[in-house]
């Protein structure tokens, strides 16, 4: 059986200065959220093409993967400025952590409309 890191965010593997920063940015960046589909091993978030949108989603997944390694990214832009997707996926059992770790930042309760 393979060696899996915990269910945990490791918040010691980002610098201090930047943890700020890097809530403040999640918070921005998912209080965009335009919609939410649920996958087999975690979610699909749509976005808005506005400007600075992918940079944040940049942002967040070159720190999120230090602190929570299990966490599978993909980002997807459809052409003619059309949304930005995330797919934030990981093993089983994944998704009650997603769900915890980003629903303080959406704007009203998306999940529960799954």
């Amino acid at each position: 059986m393979p060696n899996h890191s915990p269910f945990a965010c490791v918040m010691d593997a980002i610098e201090p200065q930047k943890r700020e920063p890097h809530i403040a940015n999640m918070r921005a960046l998912f209080n965009k959220t335009l919609e939410i589909t649920e996958l087999e091993n975690g979610y699909t978030f749509r976005f808005s093409n506005d400007e600075g949108v992918l940079s944040a989603l940049m942002e967040f997944i070159v720190l999120e993967r230090l602190c929570c390694p299990f966490f599978g990214f993909a980002v997807e832009v459809e052409p003619e400025g059309g949304a930005v997707w995330l797919r934030l996926t990981g093993r089983d059992g994944v998704k009650p952590f997603i769900r915890a770790e980003l629903g303080e930042f959406l704007k009203f309760e998306m999940f529960d409309m799954l």
